[in-house]
């Protein structure tokens, strides 16, 4: 009998939803990631979960309806992660004329099947507040609704909650070699130990890592693709308000301004053929000057390259050819069954909002080899996400009312992080030094040993910039800190 029904290579968003999911239809699971969970794609994450109005435009309505569908999923399943915003659109005389915007906002707005959201509406720009952070020349703006995310909080929770539904989440552990017979064996090396794994069937989930992994470690043909680097960059916050930006660039992109962890403004995305080691994918300044030229269209604070405070940059992967736009949106799948071997099932691509989706879809492929439950995540929460996004707030001030030492920022942070299972973390604590040294702002001990023994947070690096953006603000004198703060915690635990 073999050790796991479904093993999983990588831990990005694919790989940790396609976890969750088998997990939850009763399989053993298995998820091995050679770094850390979402360390890859989602560092370069649009911070949108929305249909991609855009799309619209390629006639993709059935795309649409579908992300939109998951947006709803996405609101209440983790209405900590997933929050709804305004998306503010100003005509540019040189782009899409206002007829045609207007329409395909109507559509947008018919398509959305929850109504939960208010619809588009036309703005007069000389007037309105969405108006002031512009230049004079916008006069007219359409406004809709959409949802901002976290993706790598996503990917995080969703492996968490794979792992409470009995998977095993592995993080630090390398795939060094795959081979096929009934079942798959595969040669795992995990802090230095080399260990024989045994599963009925694989998933490779590893991104832009798959033709790598293919070659080196599954011995098979590799899908024919190409890699992009998508580039994103932070600057001081350019607006006072809570809403989102979409802009149409001159080269029909849509380029997004968007709030940015309470003091900066994310601009994002840049997206560049790549054909570099996805291991070394960085912000090439070309990127840089590209996202500030687009801002610099619209608001009247100009901004030039020495004003980006943080700028980051992941790899992505899309199938070449006729179908490539598709399968950029959708993601890719392939089972792969021949008698007598045991199936994989290779993955890769595909936007954030449609990810439980798209897990959703590999194992409905899979199902046939195994006696499972019926699909079960589109009615699920995530950790921290019982309640209604539209009590977000009053969860944050029910937060500081019963831990007043919090303030009221550092609640909605822990609140926007945790949900509601920020009770773990903050227990019966009566006073800020309850919760142990601080670093930062508000990071503080107990959510650091949290986020080691729940989130498999192994370095500083884990901590500042994935399980939370912390990074951006922490001081030199305090990430020294928190690096012999957590290696102190690593070495009492072994």
């Amino acid at each position: 009998m073999s050790d796991f029904d479904i093993a999983i290579i990588g831990g990005g968003l694919n790989g940790a939803s396609v976890a969750r999911d088998a997990a939850g239809r009763g399989l053993r699971v298995i998820l091995i990631e050679q770094n850390d969970l979402g360390c890859g794609a989602a560092a370069s994450s649009s911070h949108l979960m929305h249909g991609n109005f855009a799309d619209l435009e390629q006639g993709a309505a059935l795309r649409v309806r579908r992300a939109l569908t998951e947006r709803a999923v996405g609101l209440r399943s983790a209405p900590h992660l997933v929050r709804p915003a305004r998306f503010v659109l100003p005509v540019h005389e040189s782009e899409r004329p206002p007829a045609m915007l207007k329409a395909g906002l109507y559509v947008y707005d018919t398509l959305a099947p929850d109504g939960a959201l208010s619809r588009s509406e036309t703005l007069d720009m000389t007037v309105h507040e969405m108006g002031h952070p512009l230049k004079r020349a916008f006069g007219v703006a359409f406004e809709y609704s959409d949802c901002m995310v976290d993706e790598n909080r996503l990917v995080v929770l969703t492996a968490r909650d794979a792992a409470d539904r009995g998977a095993t989440i592995r993080t630090g552990a390398r795939c060094a070699r795959a081979d096929r017979s009934d079942v798959w064996k595969l040669a795992v090396i995990d802090r230095g130990n080399r260990e024989i794994v045994t599963s009925r069937a694989l998933v490779s989930a590893v991104g832009a890592w798959s033709s790598r992994v293919a070659d080196t470690v599954l011995h098979l043909p590799a899908v024919q693709a190409s890699l992009t680097r998508v580039s994103q960059i932070v600057v001081k916050r350019l607006y006072d308000h809570n809403n989102v930006y979409a802009l149409q660039n001159d080269d029909k992109r849509m380029i997004y301004a968007i709030p940015y962890e309470r003091d900066f403004t994310l601009i994002g995305s840049a997206e560049q053929k790549y054909s570099g080691d996805p291991d070394t994918v960085s912000v090439a300044a070309e990127d840089v000057i590209y996202l500030c030229k687009a801002a610099n269209r619209y608001f009247r604070e100009r901004i030039e390259p020495a004003d980006v405070v943080h700028a980051m940059a992941g790899p992505n992967v899309q199938v070449d050819g006729p179908m490539e736009t598709r399968w950029r949106r959708d993601g890719y799948l392939n089972l792969s069954r021949k008698f007598g071997e045991a199936p994989l099932l290779t993955m890769f691509g595909g936007t954030t909002t449609t990810a439980r989706r798209r897990a959703e879809v590999a194992m409905t492929r899979l199902s046939p080899f195994f006696e499972t439950k019926s699909a079960w995540t589109a009615d699920a929460v995530l950790p921290g996400g019982d309640f209604s996004y539209s009590q977000f707030d009053a969860e944050a001030e029910r937060a500081w009312r019963r831990w007043p030492f919090l303030g009221g920022r550092h609640a909605q942070r822990l609140i926007a992080a945790y949900g509601t299972r920020i009770e773990v973390i903050l227990g019966d604590a009566k006073v800020m030094s309850d919760l142990g040294p601080k670093f930062g702002e508000d990071l503080t001990g107990a959510e650091v040993q949290y986020l080691m023994k729940h989130e498999w947070a192994r370095f500083p690096e884990d901590i500042l910039w994935r399980r939370s953006k912390l990074g951006l603000t922490m001081p030199a004198k305090d990430r020294e800190a928190l690096s012999a703060y957590m290696a102190q915690t690593t070495a009492e635990a072994a």
